[in-house]
């Protein structure tokens, strides 16, 4: 069976699911592969919102790739926490885009924005790295989407195992023991955290999608 449709037992086929009208892309750079696991968990978010696609690119292959980003209606930014900061791989990524974004006229203008990082510490300084992305993605003129859920595990009925157990607001935060590889690290609060971002940013950038043609043409009426 071609690609226009899947065929049942009886004989019957049925029609192909429509080509995703939304499509988000996630750059991320990733030092020891818990970071990888994280941008994996924001992608299966993503995936839960029909009618939106997924692009998941490292930083070195998002420099490559700029049309295809020029082209998503959403970027999710995602970095470890160095040494209080976003990564140099992820920093690089940030300068390359002056010039290859910024210069030819704000290419990124309007579209959705998120991020997410990963550090040794449960603190880390994490909020430093996506204070960074916000600005990033300030000077782009995209729209900054938050992590929408209420700070966990801060009372004596919280859990290690609560969404947001680490308590950020700005974008998604995970842990990762420094003597735990990625096959165990980050936990799992960590990634369904990351996976509630993905469809959040999933559903606002269906939405702003969807909104934006009648939202045009009202504004030029």
């Amino acid at each position: 069976m071609d690609s226009t449709g899947t065929s049942d037992k009886d004989g019957s086929v049925e029609p192909a699911p429509p080509a995703p009208t939304t499509r988000i892309a996630i750059v991320y750079h990733s030092g020891y592969g818990h970071t990888a696991r994280q941008a994996e968990a924001v992608a299966a978010g993503i995936r839960q919102v029909r009618g939106v696609g997924v692009l998941l690119l490292t930083t070195d292959e998002a420099q490559m790739r700029w049309e295809e980003l020029n082209a998503v209606q959403a970027i999710v930014f995602g970095a470890p926490t160095y040494v209080g900061a976003g990564s140099a791989s992820f920093k690089a990524f940030q300068e390359a885009s002056s010039n290859a974004i910024m210069a030819k006229g704000y290419l990124w203008k309007d579209k959705i924005a998120a991020g997410f990082t990963n550090s040794g510490t449960q603190s880390g300084d994490k909020l430093s790295t996506l204070l960074q992305m916000a600005l990033f993605a300030a000077q782009h003129g995209m729209h900054w989407v938050n992590l929408d859920l209420p700070p966990a595990n801060c009372s004596s009925t919280g859990s290690d195992e609560d969404l947001n157990r680490l308590g950020f607001w700005l974008g998604a935060a995970a842990q990762s023991n420094v003597d735990h590889g990625p096959d165990l690290a980050p936990p799992e609060a960590d990634l369904a955290t990351a996976r509630h971002l993905g469809q959040r940013v999933a559903s606002v950038a269906l939405q702003f999608t969807l909104g934006r043609e009648p939202a045009l043409a009202a504004l030029a009426g």
